[in-house]
């Protein structure tokens, strides 16, 4: 009787021993989220990976004058003016070719009959030329130029700042012939400029 009685004892000391010993054992639990933002997260070092250590190509360093010209290369004022000039070629090679294809260029209004020579056909196709390459250069500066300060002050490059420019540019264009004539500019080279935008992106 006292032999079972002590191995009862034993027994309920041997369950009891684990449980009793479980608060003095006890660890901090592991917290996953922490382990995360240590190792992918904004505590994590960042480590410049240069090209040759990942087996590419060592780029050299940018002197001041390359920093210099990347950063007027991506001006305003020299988008606007490659605009502007790219504007003129396109604007003049269009003049010309809807003159080639215009039956009335070189006619004279005063006297219809008579067969305009070559030079008078040269003649006006160069000033068709001039005026359309004129007109597409102010286009072309003024497009580049509101999509460049608008792209520069929303911070974002998007099809928006197209749209935006493209109002801007219709709107002052047209808004010489009237108020109305300004909105229905405005409107029409934003849906212009979106559709643009949408065929190339």
């Amino acid at each position: 009787m006292a032999a079972s009685m002590g191995e009862a004892g034993a027994a309920a000391s041997d369950l009891q021993g684990p449980a009793s010993a479980a608060p003095d054992m006890e660890s901090p639990p592991i917290q996953y989220s922490l382990i995360l933002e240590h190792l992918i997260g904004d505590k994590r070092a960042v480590k410049e990976l240069s090209p040759g250590i990942m087996g590419g190509l060592p780029m050299p360093m940018k002197s001041d004058e390359q920093k210099m010209i990347e950063r007027g290369m991506e001006s305003c004022a020299f988008k606007a003016v490659l605009a502007c000039v790219g504007g003129f070629v396109l604007g003049g090679a269009f003049g010309v070719f809807t003159a080639g294809i215009d039956t009335n260029v070189g006619f004279d209004p005063k006297d219809p009959l008579r067969t305009p020579s070559a030079r008078e056909v040269l003649k006006d196709m160069g000033q068709r030329g001039m005026s359309y390459a004129k007109n597409f250069a102010v286009i072309g500066a003024m497009f580049s130029c509101t999509e460049c300060v608008i792209e520069s002050h929303r911070g974002v490059s998007d099809w928006k700042n197209a749209v935006y420019s493209g109002c801007v540019t219709g709107g002052a264009i047209g808004f010489r012939a009237g108020l109305k004539a300004g909105v229905l500019g405005c409107g029409g080279f934003a849906a212009f400029s979106a559709a643009i935008e949408y065929y190339l992106r």
